[in-house]
C-alpha cells in the first residue's frame, strides 16, 4: 500500500497554548512511523475567513491538503467542556474531504479530566462530517505539570508509550478505510 498522509490539525489560536508543544510531539511521533507522512496544520497561521462559511470560504491549498489526507489527528484543548469555536469553523469548511476517513483526537487540558469533554463534543461533528473516529484517544491532563518550561514532556518515554496504541489504531483504521474508498463504491 502506498504511503499514508495523516496531517495533525492544531485546533486553537490562543497565545501561550500548551496544545502547541503537544501537537509538535504528535507530529514527531507520526513522522517516525513507516510509510506515513504528516504535516502540521495550525489554524492560528491560516487566513481563516471569519465573514463567510462553506465551500466559498475554503482556502484552496488547505482544501487540497484535506482532500489528499487519508486520515487526521486533531489536537485540541478543552475550553469550558467543549472545543474551540475556530476549530469548529475550520472543520466546517471541509465536508467532502472527510468522508470515510479516520480521525484520532489528542486532547489537552490543565485539569485532571484530560480534555475528554472536548472529545465528546467533537464526536457528534465527526458523524456529521462522515469521519470515522478511532476508539483510543491520546489525552494529556495536567499539562502544566507533565511538561517543562521549554514545552517538553518531563517523562517523554511515558507519552511515547501512550501515543503508540493511539497511532497504531489510527494507522490501522486509516489503511482499512483507504482500501475501502479505493476498492468499493457505495450504491
Amino acid at each position: 500500500m502506498a504511503n499514508l498522509f495523516i496531517p495533525v490539525i492544531l485546533g486553537t489560536v490562543r497565545q501561550e497554548r500548551m496544545s502547541e508543544p503537544v501537537a509538535n510531539f504528535v507530529v514527531k511521533q507520526v513522522s517516525q512511523l513507516t510509510d506515513v507522512e504528516t504535516e502540521l496544520i495550525d489554524i492560528r497561521v491560516l487566513p481563516l475567513p471569519l465573514d463567510n462559511a462553506g465551500p466559498g470560504a475554503k482556502i484552496p491549498a488547505v482544501a487540497e491538503l484535506m482532500q489528499r489526507a487519508d486520515g487526521f489527528i486533531i489536537v485540541t484543548p478543552e475550553y469550558n467542556h467543549g472545543y474551540p469555536g475556530l476549530l469548529k469553523h475550520f472543520l466546517d469548511l471541509h465536508y467532502a474531504e472527510y468522508v470515510h476517513k479516520a480521525v484520532g483526537v489528542c486532547s489537552v487540558s490543565s485539569g485532571s479530566f484530560a480534555g475528554v469533554r472536548a472529545v465528546e463534543a467533537l464526536l457528534s461533528s465527526f458523524k456529521a462530517f462522515g469521519l470515522s473516529p478511532i476508539v483510543p484517544d491520546f489525552n494529556i491532563g495536567d499539562v502544566e505539570k507533565v511538561m517543562d518550561e521549554t514545552g517538553q514532556f518531563k517523562d517523554p518515554a511515558t507519552y511515547e508509550r501512550r501515543s503508540e496504541r493511539f497511532l497504531q489504531e489510527l494507522v490501522w483504521m486509516t489503511k482499512t478505510l483507504k482500501h475501502g474508498r479505493e476498492n468499493f463504491e457505495l450504491s
